[in-house]
């Protein structure tokens, strides 16, 4: 007992960033285990099979051109408010953004809740996590406006 507190006070520093980083890793998945729009990618793939969910892809036009996700379609962040009118037509379609890691995709959503739409979905962890989970990427021309 005496050597576990000596060990304590010594390292107090290393102990207490233990304790915060695993208090923080059980948050974020708490967190993401109650929210029920970020889709791990064998959800997203069962969303687009099973519900025609519309893909889009948030990265610059660059990225996209390197790889992206199969029959997703492009719309970069930085073109998204002038261009937010091209989802219209898929307003009553569950809607599944993506870009690198999640961080994009997360304001693209915002942008589109303004815009009174319901169906949105992240997939979790971006195109890195797709990839990570041996889903199939594309290089494919951009889906044609419909």
């Amino acid at each position: 007992m005496e050597s576990l507190q000596h060990f304590l006070q010594q390292n107090l520093i290393w102990v207490a960033l233990a304790v915060f980083s695993g208090g923080w890793l059980l948050f974020e998945t708490v967190r993401q285990a109650r929210d029920k729009s970020l889709l791990s990618p064998l959800e997203a793939t069962l969303l687009i099979n099973r519900e025609d969910a519309e893909v889009v892809d948030v990265r610059a036009l660059g990225d996209f051109e390197k790889g992206h996700l199969p029959n997703s379609r492009s719309l970069p962040l930085v073109d998204f408010d002038r261009r937010i009118g091209e989802l219209d037509k898929f307003r009553d379609k569950p809607l599944i953004f993506y870009c690198d890691n999640g961080s994009s995709a997360a304001k693209a959503i915002a942008a589109v809740k303004k815009a009174g739409f319901e169906k949105l979905y992240s997939l979790r962890g971006g195109l890195y996590e797709w990839e990570k989970a041996g889903q199939p990427v594309t290089r494919a021309k951009p889906k044609s406006k419909k």
